[in-house]
């Protein structure tokens, strides 16, 4: 318990000092700041992708049986599918009623955006293992990961034993150096709310300028957040309050760092520590969740597709809006959880569509904020996931199967 309190403690004051130093407007505590944020962000990215990898294989590779696998990977990809989804569906919803843009008559085709898609999947599929790594192409390693893992679980018991022990000891190396980056945390905290600061006085003209698009991502962030997430939680009967305080060290993580993925090792070590989850469903909940849920992503692909189309004159009919719910999800799932990821990914829809992006330069500023708000939502859908998973799976009417431990 003295533990727990010293860590939030540390935390607050962390927030409290990147705050003040951030409205000093001293330009050496700036590089000060971004030297030790961006020496964090490294720290992160060089455990986040092997971890996703090592994660996949050893947990994959070490279950009793396909079956095991099976329904496990049966129920995140349900759970993630309906809660993005939901969360296009709040987008599209909110859009329609703040109405930030006024439509033309220009139509629009999707021709050009489902082959932009099924160019950006070919690509995602990885044709070489090592530049995968190389590229942080966290899409390409989940597959290969996956691969590897189920390639182990039909391996002869002998061969399936030793490569289970291999991968899993390389593994457990990565979460002992999690622990010592973990300690660290306040610094890069305290960096990044100082940076976070500086950006928000620096541009705030483009903030009022932009405020009915901000308040439709926003706002459907935090319905998704605080309403829709909590009741799924509840109809499990779950409580949201305890699996939101023992996901609060991930939930920060996510949100100073703007990267699901870069919070990936301690959204494992809180689910297993704070929330009691078993360690397989943990950690393939969460790295598989970490590559397929986003439910952020979803809304703010959405939301600016249409936002900035319309503000050059295309137009879209309710029923093509209503198809974007579908395409921003399925673009959502093949999204990397990486400091703007959906910006790069929804300016690439844009491009495809020949439209201007000028309007995305006007939106780059306030992204630093929304992405905040997306990478902590995107963390907090995958605990929410993880928490149901890992009840239903310890509830012999629901799973009849063997508890995963």
């Amino acid at each position: 318990m003295k533990k727990i309190i010293f860590s939030n403690l540390t935390i607050i004051i962390a927030l409290v000092l990147g705050v003040i130093f951030g409205l000093l407007q001293n330009n050496f505590i700036y590089q000060i700041a971004s030297f030790v944020s961006t020496i964090f962000l490294n720290l992160l990215k060089l455990i986040g992708v092997p971890i996703v990898f090592l994660s996949l294989v050893s947990n994959i590779g070490g279950m009793k049986s396909f079956d095991e696998m099976k329904i496990l990977g049966r129920k995140i990809f349900t759970y993630a599918i309906i809660t993005t989804l939901i969360a296009a569906t709040i987008a599209l919803i909110l859009f329609l009623i703040i109405n930030p843009t006024h439509q033309s008559d220009i139509a629009i085709t999707t021709t050009e955006k489902s082959a932009s898609y099924l160019s950006f999947l070919i690509e995602a599929v990885p044709d070489n293992f090592f530049k995968a790594f190389v590229n942080n192409n966290v899409i390409a390693v989940a597959i290969l990961g996956i691969i590897f893992g189920f390639a182990i679980l039909f391996l002869p018991k002998e061969n399936k034993k030793t490569l289970s022990h291999f991968f899993h000891s390389f593994f457990l190396v990565f979460l002992k150096i999690t622990k010592f980056i973990i300690a660290l945390m306040p610094i890069g905290i305290f960096g990044f709310v100082c940076l976070f600061v500086k950006e928000i006085k620096q541009n705030s003209d483009n903030l009022k300028d932009l405020i009915l698009y901000s308040s439709c991502v926003v706002g459907a962030n935090l319905i998704q957040g605080i309403i829709v997430l909590p009741l799924f939680l509840k109809l499990k009967k779950i409580s949201p309050t305890k699996t939101f305080k023992g996901m609060s060290a991930a939930l920060l993580t996510a949100f100073f760092t703007k990267s699901s993925n870069a919070a990936l090792p301690i959204s494992i070590k809180c689910s297993e520590d704070n929330l009691k989850i078993s360690s397989k469903v943990a950690n393939v909940t969460h790295s598989l969740c970490s590559v397929i849920n986003m439910n952020a992503c979803a809304g703010f692909i959405l939301i600016t597709t249409l936002f900035v189309s319309k503000s050059f004159g295309m137009h879209f009919s309710i029923l093509e809006m209503i198809m974007w719910i579908f395409l921003a999800t399925i673009a959502a799932i093949g999204n990397a959880g990486v400091p703007m990821g959906c910006y790069f990914l929804t300016s690439a829809f844009l491009s495809s569509m020949n439209v201007p992006l000028y309007l995305m330069g006007l939106i780059l500023p306030i992204y630093a904020i929304i992405d905040m708000i997306e990478s902590a939502l995107n963390v907090w859908s995958n605990s929410c996931i993880c928490t149901v998973i890992d009840k239903e799976l310890k509830e012999p009417i629901r799973a009849p199967i063997k508890t995963i431990e």
